[in-house]
């Protein structure tokens, strides 16, 4: 686990704000929101990331039955607050064997989402068929919300994207029959509005999707 911040984009190293930039700077990349170090999964952690989001972070909620929170990452300081944060779950995959889930939300540009995904570029836009009936729809902090296949991903997972709360939301599962968990009656919670039932949340170890 990394034990600084680092590119949301592409997990380099990162110079903090200095006498000649007054933002976050990645050598590859210019200015970024740096990716704060990941700790393991738990409910202090996860109430740290929640409180400091200007961005939703969302949890599939209920968890579907025997998943488990499998970690928390936000991208961002203490200055700008969270602008991107991904929520890992892992659990029995609906096909057999054991499934996982990225649940990213982000401003336009931070490029988080799209590291998960494994896609070249910052955001999902120009990989989505958006003048074709979304793929599947979720229930977003109450909303429905369509969702659209991104292209160009690697054949390990399956990835969807589309808008929410003004913002990308990204679902990225694997592996990529998992996604079938998109076509039923699938509910997302923004964890900034839940209530103190967060922390009976079921804990996991940590997911390696998350240091990818």
């Amino acid at each position: 686990m990394r034990g600084e911040p680092s590119c949301p984009k592409c997990g380099g190293r990162v110079r903090a704000p200095g006498l000649f930039a007054d933002s976050w700077q990645c050598g590859v990349h210019g200015t970024v929101h740096p990716l704060q170090p990941v700790v393991p999964p738990s409910v202090e952690a996860l109430a740290v990331v929640v409180n400091r989001a200007q961005v939703p972070v969302w949890m599939p909620w209920p968890l579907p039955v025997g998943w488990l929170f499998t970690g928390v990452v936000s991208a961002g300081d203490d200055r700008s607050g969270g602008r991107a944060t991904a929520v890992a779950c892992s659990g029995p995959g609906p096909l057999g064997g054991a499934g996982e889930m990225l649940l990213v939300a982000e401003e336009l540009g931070v490029g988080l989402g799209a590291r998960y995904a494994g896609i070249d570029g910052l955001d999902p836009g120009p990989l989505m068929c958006v003048d074709k009936p979304p793929h599947t729809k979720v229930h977003a902090a109450g909303r429905p919300t369509p969702l659209w296949h991104v292209s160009g991903t690697p054949d390990d997972r399956a990835v969807f994207a589309g808008e929410a709360r003004g913002l990308w939301l990204w679902v990225i599962v694997w592996p990529e029959q998992a996604g079938v968990l998109l076509y039923d009656e699938f509910v997302l919670t923004d964890l900034r509005d839940a209530g103190a039932e967060v922390d009976l949340l079921p804990c996991g170890a940590l997911s390696p999707r998350v240091l990818s």
